[in-house]
């Protein structure tokens, strides 16, 4: 039995498709987004906010950004929209998208005393890393700041 393609990309894969510009962002397996962040690593974290964990994931010879978002983020018609929308963003100015990673696992749990098979969904969107720190501190503008103060 053939596996689907997302299984079968590598780090090495990933890695190219970063500097190919004319690589289109893929399905990418959660095994691989784990093996590149340590295991979603807290050492790896790099921001957090009320909706999504980014961490710094290690290819071979250079890095990326991984953002895991919450499982009450949004519901599976949005995310296939925020996807569609990040795959035609294709714009020097905005941060290169490289794939998603939709999982779906059951998961045992205790509900009103009986055990009940829940499903857990994770979803990920994976981008260039960039080095610079978060957006909003380069976007604040000192001087039209300090200027109202005035």
């Amino acid at each position: 039995m053939d596996l689907p393609a997302s299984m079968s990309i590598t780090k090495g894969d990933l890695e190219r498709m970063l500097f190919d510009e004319d690589a289109e962002p893929k399905a990418l397996p959660l095994s691989l987004l784990a093996e590149i962040t340590d295991d979603f690593s807290n050492e790896l974290q790099i921001g957090a906010g009320g909706f999504a964990v980014v961490y710094k994931a290690r290819l071979d010879n250079s890095v990326i950004a991984v953002k895991k978002l919450s499982n009450t983020y949004m519901r599976e018609k949005e995310f296939h929209r925020e996807v569609e929308c990040l795959i035609k963003a294709k714009h020097r100015n905005v941060v290169r998208f490289l794939g998603y990673c939709v999982d779906t696992q059951g998961n045992m749990a205790s509900y009103n005393g009986k055990m009940v098979m829940a499903d857990v969904h994770q979803r990920f969107l994976c981008f260039g890393y960039l080095p610079n720190g978060s957006l909003d501190v380069h976007i604040t503008d000192q001087e039209i700041y300090c200027w109202t103060k005035i």
